[in-house]
């Protein structure tokens, strides 16, 4: 680690570093020859990959970049992202990931809310901002690559508080914000899974990096954890579910870290637990998992899928069915070690702490068998300092911060997540959770996927609109729908409009954009 102490009369001020580069350091010194980054045929040693990381870190700091300035990073999943963005930490600048798919505009917002003055970028990348230059007169400098080759240079050390990433949301819903991450945050996330038994990643580990890791779930959780343990990871630019599995075998991969989506492909395999006879432990999150998805996976490979939940805003992650005694079915599980929840009414008062749970202990004082919904409260180190750039809308005072997700507790203490509160449909006054109605749509097997937004309505408020996708090979009517809706929801939550589309609008992770289904600016 490397450290130093500023002092003078009136203040001491700690500067120790602790950081993900620093980890790649720690691992190089440790384990040099050890695999650290498989992509394609190419394998980089933890020697190599700090080296590189070391000559990239030097040609940072040789452009005299200001102390905290941004250098943003838009490219696929490869080597030169993952040396690409410890040199940036290392270099004691601030890492913006930008989705390399994004169009002109989405590029504009996000270069110039940031204020980058580096762009890391693919051609095609560099070629969309050069017809945009004009609008960002802060960007000085657009490269294809960070120098690879070169000795180590002096570069400014970055404290374990100080800024590392600035991740912009999803924008699900408007334009997206950039989340203040820490080199302290995007650690703690480390340690509180670290903190759940048995172990979930160890240095033994070979970690799939599928997930994009231009989001935070892809770059802390994926290559992120790969670092912090020492461990290996294999990096794939883009996912298909046969290839996936087929590096999987090759390299021996033991972590699965996924998504949904990913994992109903695989489910749909032959052979599929021949082929992940590897695999130690397989996660999902970023969005709910499909309870018949994960018994097919489970069946076919003898591995329980663990869900998480979590936010760029928490570095990402939460909860954990890993935190809990057993995974339970739709369940997101409980706090990871080190992370206080609470679940707090519309009114403001609390309908449960789920903090500190001692094994299967917990007392539901405010309900049974299950609490109220309430909106998820969290507080941790994980935690984000705002956004940027001045910090607004984070932490409360005390370190709270309310995510806008709707849970429910049971009387084990397990979470359910309900909704997201913007997305909350009242009619005639009865609150309506759209993710109910989708998996009541969804459980008809003429419906492959299913969208659900409040719309205006002269007489009740709001009513209830479906976006559908019909299961391939079938031809499934409103009326019939319609019916199966009413067989399983009160009248207030029927939708009263649906609407046939041939797929929904999906964010880089798979969650459904409802703003553009809304037909709001994003």
């Amino acid at each position: 680690m490397v450290g130093d102490t500023v002092s003078d009369s009136a203040t001491v001020v700690d500067r120790r570093s602790d950081t993900l580069a620093d980890r790649v350091a720690a691992a190089a010194a440790a384990t040099p020859d050890k695999p650290a980054l498989i992509w394609h045929d190419a394998i980089l040693s933890w020697r190599e990959l700090d080296r590189r990381v070391d000559a990239a870190a030097a040609a940072l700091a040789g452009l005299n970049l200001s102390t905290g300035a941004r250098v943003a990073l838009a490219l696929p999943n490869s080597l030169r992202y993952a040396v690409s963005f410890f040199a940036v930490l290392r270099a004691g600048l601030v890492a913006v990931p930008v989705n390399p798919d994004y169009t002109a505009r989405e590029l504009r917002h996000v270069l110039a809310d940031s204020g980058a003055s580096v762009l890391v970028a693919s051609p095609d990348v560099a070629r969309v901002v050069e017809g945009i230059r004009g609008d960002l007169p802060e960007l000085g400098r657009v490269l294809e690559r960070l120098p690879e080759e070169g000795a180590a240079g002096p570069h400014a050390a970055a404290a374990t508080d100080d800024l590392a990433v600035l991740l912009y949301t999803s924008g699900t819903e408007g334009q997206p914000k950039g989340a203040m991450l820490s080199h302290r945050a995007l650690l703690a996330n480390h340690a509180q899974i670290g903190a759940v038994t048995p172990t979930v990643i160890g240095p033994d580990d070979v970690l799939l990096l599928a997930l994009p890791l231009f989001h935070a779930y892809g770059l802390n959780s994926g290559l992120g954890a790969v670092a912090y343990h020492g461990a290996t990871g294999v990096l794939v630019e883009r996912f298909d579910p046969a290839d996936a599995v087929a590096v999987i075998a090759r390299h021996g991969v033991t972590g699965l870290i996924g998504v949904p989506s990913m994992y109903q492909a695989w489910s749909l395999l032959p052979d599929l637990g021949e082929a992940l006879s590897s695999v130690r432990v397989a996660v999902s999150g970023a969005a709910p998992l499909d309870p018949e998805t994960a018994t097919r996976f489970t069946r076919a490979t003898s591995h329980p899928v663990f869900v998480g939940y979590g936010l760029t805003e928490t570095a990402p992650v939460v909860t954990s069915t890993l935190a809990s005694p057993s995974p339970k079915p739709g369940s997101i599980g409980r706090p990871l070690p080190g992370v206080e929840v609470r679940l707090v009414a519309p009114d403001g008062s609390e309908v449960s702490d789920l903090s500190d749970l001692d094994g299967d202990e917990f007392d539901l004082e405010l309900g049974a068998p299950e609490t109220d919904p309430g909106e998820i409260v969290v507080r941790g180190a994980n935690l984000f300092d705002g956004y940027w750039p001045d910090g607004h809308d984070g932490p409360d005072a005390d370190g709270w911060w309310a995510t806008g997700d709707i849970a429910y507790a049971d009387a084990d203490g397990d979470l359910f997540l309900v909704d997201r509160r913007g997305e909350l449909i009242i009619v005639n006054g009865f609150n309506v959770y759209p993710r109910e109605v989708e998996q009541v749509l969804e459980g008809h097997p003429g419906v492959a996927e299913a969208a659900v937004i409040g719309v205006p309505h002269p007489y009740t408020g709001q009513t209830v609109k479906a976006f559908v996708v019909r299961t391939p090979g079938t031809d499934v009517d409103p009326e019939e729908l319609l019916r199966h809706a009413e067989q399983n929801l009160a009248r207030f939550k029927t939708p009263t409009a649906l609407e046939f589309v041939a797929e929904l609008p999906h964010s880089a992770i798979g969650k459904v954009r409802k703003a553009e289904l809304r037909g709001d600016d994003a």
